[in-house]
């Protein structure tokens, strides 16, 4: 049989119930759209974590509080909550650690801030003067934290554009206005330049005020939440990071160092951390997302079945005419080919748009690919294959006279 008479047997056979088809069709839809909405929103969130982990600074360290789990196991206990590590362990690494460009001691909480009857809830960081050059951060308006601020415990802040507009609106200038974090009066000296960012470590949305100030007035204790520390170079990291190890191990007392009462971690490790936990979500979705397509899969398989049974006499017929058994099983493998690949065309446009508008409305970033979209296509055409293998199977099968005696 001619390519082009199958597919215009296929039309026909088609459009003979549309509804029917129209229906088996959706199926296939909801899947494929499913799976690329949901594979987009998931790789979106790894481009995103992985923009931030890099934006935040160039052959970074960050040293962080809490007991380590044992060998090899980044994740420690008690991970930000822990209170192990003081000014003094970062001015140590500071003076002692000679590898290390910049040390930016951190002190990082979330507040209530109030300014001219506006109010918001935003992270505050207490920190020093050497911050923008270790988180690649530039001062838009007025200027940063100095030191002079940090030994005086000055309060004063510096603030990012996002928490601009919250308590002062957008395009205002916020220079020498005073705003009150946690119920204590603050003088604005700064506003940062724009990063881009989302969730509770967006730069965009933060205060950012001396360390000294923030653990007198603010914390009420000595303690910091981590050390960032900037190397020379990324050749460097590896031993730093061991210097850095045994500079604390030897100040906290510790000879152990699976007792170590602190984790330092670099930049590679926390973004091959964040790519592996985001890649195991973006599987999941899309696999709880397959299931639809699972379920298309077998109203396509359900509808030849029905097919085959209402054209019984038909195949008879073509049979008894000379036609092979391949040509019946050819027409209704493409029959079923055809309705997933429509199904799948459909789908990857209407999975795009939906990705597109969880992106627009703001709900989280989104990206899908070239390498998603051609895979969402195979996909189909293999699920019109092996859904629709048994039904053209079972077609090519039946007995010629017995079909056309079939009522």
């Amino acid at each position: 049989m001619k390519v082009a008479d199958l597919l215009e047997e296929t039309y026909i056979a088609l459009s003979a119930n549309k509804a029917r088809s129209a229906l088996t069709i959706l199926g296939i839809v909801i899947g494929i759209a499913s799976v690329i909405a949901m594979t987009a929103i998931g790789q979106g969130a790894q481009s995103t974590i992985q923009s931030s982990i890099t934006s935040a600074g160039s052959n970074l360290l960050y040293v962080t509080p809490g007991q380590q789990r044992g060998v090899g196991v980044q994740v420690s206990a008690g991970r930000g909550s822990a209170q192990t590590l003081t000014q003094e362990d970062a001015d140590a690494i500071q003076q002692e650690v000679s590898l290390a460009k910049n040390v930016s001691p951190e002190l990082t909480r979330r507040y209530q801030v109030t300014a001219k009857g506006t109010n918001t809830n935003t992270s505050v960081i207490g920190t020093t003067f050497a911050y923008p050059d270790v988180h690649n951060m530039q001062v838009d308006q007025g200027s940063f934290i100095t030191d002079a601020d940090v030994k005086s415990q000055s309060r004063v802040a510096v603030i990012g554009p996002t928490t601009r507009d919250d308590l002062f609106g957008t395009d205002a200038n916020p220079i020498g206005s005073t705003i009150k974090i946690n119920k204590v009066e603050f003088r604005i000296i700064g506003m940062t330049v724009a990063k881009g960012g989302s969730g509770f470590s967006n730069p965009d949305d933060a205060i950012y005020v001396p360390i000294s100030t923030a653990q007198r007035y603010l914390a009420g204790d000595k303690y910091v939440s981590n050390i960032s520390v900037q190397a020379n170079d990324a050749e460097s990291m590896a031993t730093i990071q061991q210097q850095i190890t045994e500079l604390l191990l030897q100040r906290h007392k510790i000879s152990d160092p699976l007792q170590a009462d602190f984790t330092v971690m670099n930049q590679a490790d926390i973004l091959a951390m964040a790519s592996s936990v985001t890649g195991t979500l973006t599987i999941l979705l899309a696999s709880i997302a397959g299931i639809s397509l699972l379920v298309g899969g077998v109203g396509i398989m359900n509808m030849m079945l029905t097919n085959v049974t209402e054209r019984t006499r038909e195949i008879g017929l073509r049979k008894a005419i000379g036609a092979e058994e391949s040509d019946i099983s050819m027409q209704f493998l493409i029959e079923s080919v055809m309705l997933t690949f429509l199904g799948g065309a459909i789908g990857i446009i209407l999975g795009w748009i939906l990705a597109f508008g969880v992106q627009y409305l703001g709900f989280t970033t989104t990206k899908v690919t070239w390498d998603m979209v051609l895979l969402a296509f195979g996909v189909s055409a293999l699920i019109g294959i092996i859904f629709g293998y048994y039904p053209a199977r079972r077609a090519s099968k039946l007995n010629p006279i017995q079909a056309l005696r079939f009522e």
